[in-house]
């Protein structure tokens, strides 16, 4: 019979407390707060719904002076409950959330100024018995957030009262006015005398005091371009970002996810194999490593609770594993890809990457944007959003390749949304989703080949971003990843060989399919002969390379049910001139 009584599924909810009292599922990190106290100002970098918003809510339970009466009931039985360590609730709290501004640029100054006002009158009246009424008037009688800054940290340093800053998303708003208003209206306020830049500044005088005044500070975003912008490199503190040290503070290894999906079978409330779910999500949700020499790959919170709460109580595996709200907007991709509808260098090095599925790069901690047309600022800024991590270290420098299959389809859906943006490509993804549906259980593989060959032939703009053999088998992998019938890897290892792609049945999901596909893709410059033979050479090649590759037991072996086809395909330029199928090693 299933519990009544397990922990329900925190899923979209970051407040530490509420999660505490109401005995929700929480993954013990509090352990990593030690470490954290050896520094004093901190800024860590994370992907979107990684856990950074609980994270700062944690914090905000355990060293607000306000809260201590709570100790027990929010902090008991956690590591932190166990070892708290000598500055618990000692501080007064300033706690900044950057994440609910809109991108209206008329209003943005007057509403950022109306928030953090707001922020400070309430934390002076939470704390009135350090503030008397005459110096929270004071404080406050200036119409600047930052001259009322400058007033409390005087006051904190002159009486002995620690303040502890914290700022979540702080690039929130940021990123949004210069995904959709341009880089002239993001450096109206992150450059020079900008009302955010000033922020920042005031920020960094308050930490001069010696007893009292700013003594911590600890900030949370997806990119550290804009601190860099609005600080000229953090230089009041340490970007912890990737140090091996916090690489597990946000997010799940392996071992955690695993207990997870036992506590709830044990619970009665999750029939799924728990060693076929943990391979659906190791696929989908795993694959992130945030520093060079950490030795564990992690899964996405927000993910792995999203899986969990689609699939608790005993109701399968979720029918869509990406959550909406782990996408990020591609209109906040948009600036980096594009100037003036065209495709830029940054596009180009984007489709390289899908093409190749890794690159070898060192991550920079900081940069500001008009350097980000640097190849090493782009990859790692695409580091940062969780689009590229850590896959090995080699000769000391990262490689760098996608996580998971969430990503992988996230990032062939910028390729694809890029090349319509700017108008020289697009599909009509309905007629194509139903041609890959026959495609997965009737092996009907032509009429895809042929929709996609129709489309290039038809659409002239995209003929000068078909320039070598990688591009080419990165737009293919684009397309056929509009399927959520298959599981799209690239360089698959088969009988000692590599597959250019291999679309894996997905039957954890779709149990009844009937076809696997193994693609290898032959390329002739434009430039090259299109002479038959030629042609029919580089096809004997492929057939050869793909008889071997369908001859791996384990394709079998993992799939009894399943047919497996193989596709050559030759490509001249960015025409698919020639393909032929053949079935367990034999032409068809």
């Amino acid at each position: 019979m299933p519990s009544s009584s397990y922990p329900r599924i925190p899923y979209g909810e970051a407040d530490f407390k509420r999660i505490r009292l109401n005995r929700w599922l929480y993954v013990d990190k509090t352990r990593f707060v030690h470490d954290l106290e050896e520094e004093r100002y901190v800024f860590l970098i994370r992907p979107r719904r990684f856990g950074k918003s609980c994270w700062v809510s944690l914090l905000d339970n355990y060293y607000s002076r306000t809260r201590a009466d709570d100790f027990e009931v929010v902090f008991g039985g956690t590591d932190l409950g166990r070892q708290p360590t000598e500055s618990r609730h000692r501080y007064v709290i300033l706690r900044f959330n950057f994440s609910a501004f809109d991108d209206t640029l008329e209003t943005l100054r007057q509403r950022f100024e109306e928030y953090c006002q707001l922020i400070i009158r309430s934390t002076l009246e939470r704390n009135a018995d350090l503030f008397p009424e005459a110096a929270r008037q004071h404080i406050r009688s200036s119409d600047s957030v930052n001259s009322q800054l400058n007033e409390l940290f005087v006051y904190a340093g002159d009486h002995g009262i620690p303040l502890y800053v914290l700022i979540d998303e702080y690039d929130n708003f940021a990123n949004t006015v210069l995904a959709y208003h341009g880089e002239e209206a993001y450096q109206a306020f992150t450059h020079g005398g900008g009302f955010y830049r000033n922020f920042f500044a005031t920020l960094k005088d308050g930490t001069g005091y010696s007893e009292g005044g700013l003594e911590r500070m600890f900030i949370t975003g997806v990119s550290p371009i804009t601190m860099d912008d609005v600080t000229s490199g953090f230089n009041i503190g340490k970007n912890i970002s990737l140090h091996p040290k916090f690489n597990d503070m946000l997010g799940f290894t392996d071992e955690e996810v695993r207990e997870l999906l036992e506590l709830y079978r044990d619970h009665g409330v999750f029939n799924q194999d728990v060693e076929a779910a943990l391979d659906v999500m190791r696929e989908w949700y795993n694959g992130y490593r945030f520093a060079k020499s950490a030795q564990d790959d992690l899964y996405n919170t927000d993910m792995v609770l999203y899986f969990l709460d689609e699939s608790i109580p005993n109701r399968g595996m979720p029918d869509e594993l990406i959550d909406t709200n782990v996408r990020i907007d591609y209109g906040k991709l948009r600036h980096l890809l594009t100037v003036n509808r065209q495709l830029n260098g940054n596009f180009d090095l984007l489709r390289h990457i899908i093409g190749e599925q890794s690159i070898q790069s060192n991550i920079q901690l900081s940069f500001p944007l008009d350097r980000l047309d640097q190849r090493e600022n782009f990859l790692s800024l695409l580091h940062y959003f969780g689009l590229l991590s850590i896959r090995a270290v080699e000769r000391g420098m990262p490689r760098l390749g996608i996580p998971n299959q969430t990503v992988k389809r996230l990032m062939y859906g910028y390729l694809r949304d890029a090349y319509d943006d700017v108008g020289v490509f697009s599909v009509d993804v309905y007629t194509f989703f139903r041609l890959a549906q026959e495609m997965a259980y009737d092996g009907a593989w032509q009429p895809v080949l042929d929709f996609l060959r129709d489309a290039l032939a038809e659409q002239t703009g995209i003929r000068d971003y078909m320039d070598g053999e990688k591009v080419v088998h990165g737009f293919v992998a684009a397309h056929l990843s509009l399927s959520q019938y298959f599981l799209l890897h690239s360089e698959y290892e088969l009988n000692k060989g590599y597959a250019d792609l291999y679309l894996e049945p997905f039957v954890a999901q779709y149990s009844d399919m009937q076809f696997g596909y193994v693609l290898e893709l032959k390329y002739l410059k434009r430039s090259e002969s299109l002479d038959e033979s030629v042609v029919a050479d580089r096809i004997q090649e492929a057939v050869l390379q793909l008889r071997s590759y369908l001859a791996d037991p384990s394709l079998a072996h993992r799939y009894p049910s399943v047919r497996h086809i193989g596709l050559a395909m030759v490509f001249h330029g960015w025409e698919l001139v020639a393909y032929q199928a053949i079935d367990d090693a034999t032409e068809d």
